[in-house]
This record gives structure tokens, sequence and C-alpha cells, in this order.
């Protein structure tokens, strides 16, 4: 995959005005890219149960259509005005996944998936707002793309219940988009495409969990691993003489006692480090028949025509804080000084060749690391 052409910009300047503060279209920054899967291709994953798909179109009396997939055929949506939209199509289509690979210069963790829309002419979704960032890729075709600043006066329109529009905005940025072009939205910045010939969208998303997600799923896991079951206690209550009253002193203590969890490093990083390598989508895991064996994975590296892959869309990283440990898909693999570096590399999802593989084959640690990654399905011989 080639790189981000940014023109007179750098990543760290772009991180520095851009990010998360204004909108920005790179003309040509992928020259000569067409995309990463074809429409028809596209169409074929919309088919597909296990995969989250919709067809949003716009009707003759401009009343707006919305259907899910898995879809038959898509005859009855005519020539023009429908857009189908697939949701992380980097789990099922490696090119596309090595997308994300144009944006090493933000951690990995803070991307979601790769959605990737097919527009007739006319198609769009309406005027709407993300509240999160997202960067989107043109492939082949045009499209006019109409961005804004964020406005608290726009109203929310509901035209269909599974579709969320605003009401007209001015526009900062109104640009045609051809292949290869590149726009960046930052979160609650109105935004408007509309296909000009059918053309293809790939939407790099990142994710962004609100309070409530993060607060409820860090909830679960004390309830799951019964980490909360400590009670409040008050070893050094004074006589009060007004008991009706719930005073600041007593407040501030039971939040201190809520967020002594939070304070606790090893709890704190695993649940977090598990949330962000989740998949939000199914993945094509690879689980073997039957479990390898350490001294089958060790005979595989006398084969140089096979290669050890990642399988495509997954998660993973490494966390240092306060132990060591790989996460994959929400799996934890411990590391030690002499798993650290297969752990890195496993981490970058990036495959590895046998003779690479060999390098770290001397330690048994290793290969248990390897193994136990294999067996998860989570990456596979190739």
């Amino acid at each position: 995959m080639q790189s981000i052409n940014w023109g007179d910009l750098t990543p760290e300047t772009f991180l520095k005005e851009y990010w998360q503060k204004k909108p920005l279209l790179i003309k040509k920054a992928l020259p000569n890219f067409q995309g990463t899967i074809e429409a028809d291709e596209l169409a074929g994953l919309a088919m597909e149960q296990e995969i989250e798909s919709r067809i949003i179109a716009q009707k003759a009396d401009k009343s707006w259509l919305v259907e899910h997939g898995p879809f038959e055929d898509f005859e009855k949506f005519g020539e023009d005005n429908w857009t189908l939209l697939v949701q992380a199509v980097n789990n099922w289509s490696r090119e596309t996944d090595q997308l994300i690979s144009l944006f090493t210069f933000i951690p990995r963790w803070r991307i979601d998936d790769v959605m990737v829309s097919f527009s007739t002419p006319n198609g769009g979704v309406g005027a709407h707002l993300d509240q999160y960032d997202v960067f989107i890729l043109q492939g082949e075709g045009k499209r006019r793309w109409q961005v804004g600043a964020p406005d608290a006066t726009l109203t929310t329109l509901i035209p269909h219940p599974d579709l969320k529009q605003v009401s007209e905005f001015r526009p900062i940025i109104d640009e045609v988009t051809e292949a290869g072009d590149l726009l960046y939205i930052p979160p609650n910045h109105p935004h408007n495409g509309v296909s000009i010939e059918n053309s293809l969208n790939f939407s790099i998303g990142f994710q962004a969990p609100s309070n409530q997600d993060l607060w409820s799923s860090f909830a679960d896991k004390l309830i799951d691993e019964e980490l909360g079951e400590q009670r409040f206690a008050d070893l050094d209550r004074t006589v009060t003489d007004s008991p009706y009253l719930l005073k600041e002193n007593d407040i501030n203590k039971i939040k201190s006692f809520m967020l002594k969890q939070l304070d606790d490093d090893k709890t704190f990083s695993k649940y977090i480090s598990q949330f962000l390598t989740q998949s939000h989508h199914t993945l094509e895991l690879l689980i073997p028949m039957e479990a390898f064996t350490a001294e089958q994975v060790n005979g595989f590296l006398d084969d140089d025509e096979i290669q050890f892959t990642p399988v495509s869309g997954i998660k993973s990283l490494v966390c240092y804080t306060p132990e060591t440990n790989l996460f994959i898909n929400g799996d934890i693999f411990q590391l030690t000084d002499e798993t650290k570096e297969l752990g890195n590399i496993l981490a970058g999802c990036l495959p590895m060749t046998t003779e690479k593989a060999k390098s770290f084959m001397t330690c048994l640690k290793n290969v248990q690391l390897l193994t136990s990654v294999l067996n998860k399905g989570y990456w596979y011989i190739e």
C-alpha cells in the first residue's frame, strides 16, 4: 500500500491543525487509486447474513427508503438515487484492511473499521453528522462533497425511522472528489455526499466510545470477575446533628470509593485493552478443525512456501502497564522478556514468513504463543 501524498502538509501538521478541529480535502492523496474491491464483490458481501449492510434510497417524491441486508438482488432499486453501504469490509477483504496502514501516525486502537459504499448517480444518505472522525477515500467515480462547521442551530431530521439527518448547512468545503482524493471529516461536522456517477467510497472510521459505553462495560467486567464486591466503609464516622442531610464530605467519600477501581492499574489496563480490541462486527476466524501442537507449528518452519497471516480486520495491541500483555480480539496473552518481540510483531498484524518466525522459535514460550494464536483462529497458515 502506498503512503498518503500530503503535499505541503505532514502527519504532524495535520494532527496539530486539523485533527478533531476542521475538515480537510487532500486532492490526489493516493494517485492512481481506484479501490480495493469491485462493486460486484461488494454486492456479494451484502448478500451474506453475517455481514451488516443497508441500502438508502431517495424516492421520486423525495421521501427516503432504508432496507437492511442481506440482499438477494438489487434490480428493484433502479439505476440511480441509491447507495449500498457495507460495514467492516476490511474484515472480509485483506486489500481493504490494508487501507488502515495509511494511518499509522495514529494508534491502531483508535480505528474502528472500513465501511465501503457504492452509489449510483444522485445516490447519497442525506446531510448528517457523525460522532467520530472519518477519512473518506474516493475510489472509482466522482462524488460531490459538502462539509460544514459545527452548528448548534442545525435541526435533527428523521425522514425514516432508521435514518437521522440534519437541516441545510453552510458548507466550508464544496468539492467534487475523484479517484485517489482523501476527505477528512471531524466529529460533529455536518456533511453531505452525492454521487455524480457510479462511485465507490472507502470510509475509515475511528472508534470514539461514549462515557456511557465505557462505564457500562467496565461495570460488566467488575461483575463478571467479581471485582466489585467490596463494601463501602466509614471507620472515621462522627456524630451528625442533621441525619437527613447528605453532606459533601460523604459524597466525596462515596465517589472516592467508586473511583478506587479505576485507579487499579492492573484491572483497568486489562479492561480497556480488551474493550478496545474487541471487534464490533463479525470476523472470519479460521479456527483449525484440530488444535495445533507446538511440535506441529515448529514443523511448519521447514516449509519456506508458507507464511503466518493474521485474519483480516483483527484488532490487536500490546499494553505494558502495569504488566506486559498482548491483546487480540479481547483475549489476553501474557508476554515475557522472551516473547515481547514476537508479541509486538503479532500486534502489528503483518504476515510473517517462516524465515522470520524461525528467529523466535528457539524459545519454547514463543512457540507456545504462536500456537495459541493459531488455535484461536486469529492467525492462520497460508
